[in-house]
């Protein structure tokens, strides 16, 4: 681990670059890529670990500290260039999961038609390496904590507290467990999702490996932009079956109502920051399993945040906790049995600029280094919700993680 006072970062264009994944460590990568295009870190040059209600805060003023001290020579200036952290971290405040920020000491970029390298510390004399895949695994998971029946019980539960007026909606998810073969290349995981879910943002930091549909934050240059996504229908088998599916989601009561109460939670906060702040018409946003209800939002900023502090103020938006958030909160914590970790927090990185690409950890596992691998599903409740309809839709919504490790 480097001092951050000590951090000097020199990035470079570069040429012949293939796979990103390919370039990530094995047992530990660190990747953000969506359709071929992101960036790949190598090594740690710098590790900032967080916990409690202030981590987003402390890590947002930590990572500001680490540019102000830092010597950074970016030749290449596009985004992801230069001097970037990696992120992940947990979805409540009393989680025992701990975030963190990774500094790689090697990182290797792509977006379009331009590639670079940057060496960060003591990387300075790393080269970017092609490393061929592990072997090949299965891993079959099982019900965690919660079983499908406990599932069914506690949205039963939840609806009840609803339609009491206690809330509006809540999120409840539910959780898988596993274990991969001592030594796995966790790289597989990552592969397997980035071809199935090319749309999505493929992501793998410190463990918590994924493929997210939800863009929870995006600055670049004094934009900001972010995609809600809440309302949920399985894709149909045939094109007919498919496209009466994603009508029925567009007028669905149920789904519009839960997508709303999200949309409004993301305009709220990013409002007080920005100005021209405008959202399209939601829309059905198709993935190789679902539909997704979808609306995308975009304004200026006006107050000199950062993609940081965006995140610390819209984190937990109503797409992953509900609404009211401390009730939905309070909801989550007496029915759900085990510790979310970092599923439905944000991930992604941060660069010098304060600009960055953020998700919501979703369709997504923990792997950690015993090899234990934790995966998580959740479903927006409303009151009309049927326990067994989101039973369903928690199965479908696990199948990207689940066909990834099977």
């Amino acid at each position: 681990m480097t001092d951050a006072q000590a951090l000097t970062v020199r990035t470079r264009p570069t040429a012949g670059l293939r796979s990103l994944v390919f370039l990530a460590d094995p047992r530990h990568p660190l990747l953000w890529m969506r359709g071929g295009d992101g960036i790949a870190g190598y090594g740690e040059a710098l590790r900032l670990e967080f916990s409690g209600p202030d981590r987003l805060t402390d890590a947002a003023a930590a990572w500001r500290d680490v540019v102000a001290r830092a010597q950074i020579d970016d030749g290449v200036r596009l985004p992801g260039s230069g001097l970037v952290a990696f992120g992940t971290f947990a979805f409540a405040d009393e989680s025992n999961a701990t975030s963190v920020l990774i500094v790689p000491e090697l990182i290797v970029g792509r977006r379009g038609s331009k590639a670079w390298v940057t060496r960060i510390g003591d990387g300075a004399g790393i080269d970017p390496v092609m490393r061929a895949f592990g072997d090949d695994f299965r891993v079959a998971l099982r019900a965690g904590q919660t079983s499908p029946a406990d599932y069914v019980d506690a949205v039963s539960t939840a609806v009840g507290r609803i339609n009491d007026d206690e809330l509006g909606k809540v999120v409840l998810a539910r959780d898988l467990i596993g274990r991969l073969p001592a030594g796995a290349d966790v790289r597989r995981i990552a592969a397997e999702l980035a071809i199935g879910y090319p749309d999505c943002w493929t992501f793998c930091v410190d463990g918590m490996v994924g493929a997210s549909p939800e863009t929870l934050v995006r600055s670049e240059k004094g934009t900001v932009s972010a995609r809600v996504l809440a309302g949920t229908l399985p894709r149909g088998r045939d094109d007919r079956a498919d496209a009466e599916a994603a009508e029925s989601l567009a007028r669905s009561p149920k789904n519009t109502a839960e997508h709303a109460f999200a949309v409004r939670s993301v305009l709220d906060t990013l409002g007080r920051h920005t100005i021209r702040l405008q959202k399209s018409q939601p829309f059905t946003l198709r993935l190789p399993n679902l539909w997704h209800l979808a609306t995308d939002v975009e304004g200026v900023l006006h107050d000199g945040s950062t993609s940081l502090d965006l995140v610390a103020d819209m984190h937990p938006t109503a797409a992953v906790a509900g609404t009211p958030t401390d009730a939905a909160l309070a909801v989550i914590r007496s029915l759900e049995k085990f510790d979310r970790g970092r599923y439905a927090g944000p991930v992604g990185w941060i660069d010098a600029h304060g600009d960055g690409e953020w998700a919501i950890a979703l369709r997504c596992a923990q792997v950690d280094e015993d090899d234990v691998v934790h995966a998580y599903a959740g479903c927006g409740i409303v009151g009309d919700s049927d326990p067994a309809a989101e039973l369903a839709e928690s199965r479908i919504k696990f199948r990207p993680i689940v066909e990834a490790l099977a």
